[in-house]
């Protein structure tokens, strides 16, 4: 019942003639984590499809894959080989917990000590304990040993219900605290539940919860939760109960304040049940009204847009926590910026499958983070060709392809470099050169392996494949209908659609170059995402406003403005759950809409204020969402990234194809 890593399976076409697979099924304890053959294929082209191994019992297991297509044959298959060996129960040990209301201890209070789920978002967690263990007088509740953990590895936390603080019972009380794997609880460490930690739980784990304290995800998105897990661990000390914590990388700025407003209006309620009321009123949503303080501060990061003021003075009843914000912030989004890792104007970023965060930037250089933030290369990446780059992708492989508008060269200018996971090339000393590169500016990786570059300096499209061979000519495709063209995506049918700087018009390419189809639809667009159905939606830099288009080019709008929130929109991605995330260039706030799988697409979800107003963006350029649920941007006007703490549905990293749930 533990998925296994992914094996590829790669398909090429060897005939004269397209190859067209309508059927893809699979047998046994196996299945499909992603399909890039699901069109048709042109001669000497390849797809990818990736399959992971889930046993259901012990010992070997097997399964075939099999493709119908229409060669002589009919069906392909692969045999499917794994082996399930038992699992290996982990016995922990005895450690105390302390319960406490800012520095007082919470007496009486109920704490259980839960493993997180797997069959989903939010799915039911197991208790470890038999039975809750009270705290005392002094807000000690020892856990005992002999507890089993499924594995040594299992994520697990700690929640306290209940008890007293002030000298009165207070059912309204939930504290929790995200304690990472089962394993590394040392015997006799103390550890804290307390509100700092709780927010730092909420926050990171906001899209991994469900009313009621369940924390899960599904077993193919296990790193993107243990991830979450590691965020909360920056955010607040959970040996401590203060912000930050101790993993916070020295890059970042510290998230202390937010943290400990946040602290400070969950300890109002906790040490007084009096003002639970008026919490509880401000963080209603539709669907989850809020019953204890664990409840109303995830309603909270999922709804950081809501009662914005109301909150603020609540906060200020107590004062348990400090320092604190020193004025009524603009929305209760949580954030950290990082910077280092060697950024020099940064521009666009990806994220790969294990949520380590490359950055192309303009100043010869490329730049890594881990999913915590802390550069990988301190002074980043200045070989290989990486020279005025405004796009990046990541493959299946991790590797990260960043398009070069420098430098002149026999055969053009511009170049594209290839960038392993350990910061070596796999495209050569000076990246792939061939294909009729003329300051390539944007790239797509198509999940079948074909990188879409768009030429910007002569309004060429060039396509590689994964070995950097040129797919689309000496000189690539173009046609009249390119005008400046600045951003690509590739659809579920394989075909590329081009963003026209100089034009109104939306380019869609056929993969082998045989047809070119305008849209107008748009006003001098710079960025493009595909959402979950296939839909274009296309940023709108100088209009001021997101078009949507369906995947056959008709236009369902050619203005969404947000409320008037979009403003001179530059990056522009889809989370997990459909909704659309603009980056505004010449606004210091995020706008996110409604996708098309709402009852109203393109409708405003955040204020007209935008959301992140407190973060200091500046000039952002790109946005990325991670899987587990933070949204990456990067600042080209401070040499800076920011991360958002669990704002986003999870996405399935690296992004290739369509956006997928993880």
């Amino acid at each position: 019942n533990t998925p296994s890593a992914s094996q590829t399976v790669t398909v090429t076409n060897t005939g004269t003639g397209a190859l067209v697979v309508s059927n893809i099924a699979i047998s046994g304890d196996f299945s499909q984590t992603s399909n890039g053959c699901n069109s048709s294929l042109a001669a000497n082209q390849t797809c990818q499809i990736t399959v992971i191994f889930t046993p259901s019992a012990v010992g070997p297991r097997t399964g075939i894959l099999t493709l119908t297509t229409n060669t002589n044959t009919g069906v392909a298959t692969v045999a499917l080989n794994g082996t399930g060996v038992a699992p290996v129960v982990y016995t922990g040990v005895s450690f105390p917990v302390l319960v406490q209301a800012g520095h007082l201890p919470i007496a009486g209070a109920s704490v259980q000590f839960y493993s997180v789920g797997s069959t989903g978002n939010g799915s039911a967690s197991t208790a470890v304990l038999a039975s809750p263990v009270v705290s005392t007088a002094t807000g000690i509740a020892t856990i005992p040993a002999s507890y089993n953990c499924p594995t040594a590895s299992s994520l697990v936390f700690l929640i306290a219900r209940g008890g007293s603080a002030a000298g009165s019972a207070n059912s309204n009380i939930a504290l929790m605290s995200a304690i990472g794997t089962c394993g590394t609880i040392a015997s006799g460490a103390r550890l804290v539940v307390d509100e700092a930690t709780t927010v730092a739980a909420a926050y990171s784990l906001a899209q991994f919860y469900k009313i009621g304290g369940a924390i899960g995800s599904s077993m193919t998105n296990s790193l993107g939760l243990a991830n979450a897990f590691a965020t909360a661990d920056t955010l607040a000390s959970v040996s401590a109960g203060t912000s930050p914590g101790s993993s916070l990388p020295t890059n970042a700025e510290s998230p202390a304040p937010r943290v400990n407003t946040l602290a400070n209006l969950l300890n109002a309620c906790v040490t007084s049940s009096a003002a639970c009321t008026s919490l509880y009123n401000s963080t209603s949503v539709a669907g989850a009204n809020p019953t204890n303080t664990l409840d109303a501060v995830f309603n909270i990061a999922r709804n950081p847009g809501n009662n914005v003021a109301a909150l603020y003075a609540q906060s200020l009843a107590s004062r348990a926590y400090s320092p604190v914000v020193a004025k009524i912030p603009k929305d209760w989004t949580l954030f950290v910026t990082y910077s280092g890792g060697g950024m020099s104007i940064p521009t666009a970023l990806a994220i790969d499958s294990k949520g380590n965060v490359w950055v192309a930037n303009y100043q010869l250089v490329a730049s890594k983070f881990t999913p915590l933030g802390a550069p990988i290369f301190p002074n980043g990446i200045t070989d290989y060709g990486v020279n005025n780059s405004y796009g990046i992708a990541i493959d299946l492989q991790d590797n990260a392809w960043i398009p070069n508008e420098q430098p002149f060269h026999s055969l053009g200018i511009g170049s594209v470099s290839v960038l392993t996971p350990t910061g070596t090339s796999a495209a050569g000393s000076n990246g792939y050169l061939a294909g009729g590169l003329n300051y390539p500016i944007a790239i797509a990786i198509d999940p079948n392996g074909t990188a879409w570059v768009v030429d910007y300096g002569n309004s060429h499209l060039t396509l590689l494949n994964s070995s950097g061979k040129p797919l689309s000519g000496t000189n690539g495709f173009t046609t009249p209908l390119f005008a400046f063209p600045i951003a690509v995506a590739v659809d579920a049918n394989h075909f590329g659609w081009i963003v026209n700087q100089s034009s109104n018009d939306l380019t869609k390419v056929a993969p082998d170059g045989s047809s070119f189809t305008n849209y107008t639809c748009c006003k001098q667009a710079s960025g493009i995402a595909i959402d979950q159905a296939n839909n274009i939606w296309v940023a709108n830099y100088f209009g001021d406003s997101v078009s949507q288009l369906t995947g056959s080019g008709a236009v369902i709008s050619s203005g969404y403005t947000g409320n008037g929130s979009v403003y001179h929109p530059q990056g522009i991605a889809i989370d997990g759950a459909g909704s659309v995330w603009i980056a505004n260039y010449r606004a210091q706030y995020l706008t996110e809409l409604s996708g098309s799988a709402s009852a109203v697409p393109g409708s405003a979800i955040s204020p007209v204020t935008g959301l992140g107003g407190d973060a200091g963006l500046l000039e952002a350029y790109s946005l990325a969402i991670d899987a587990s649920g933070n949204l990456w941007v990067s600042n080209e006007g401070s040499n800076t990234i920011t991360k958002f703490i669990g704002m986003a549905a999870p996405v399935k990293t690296p992004l290739s194809g369509l956006p997928k749930q993880p």
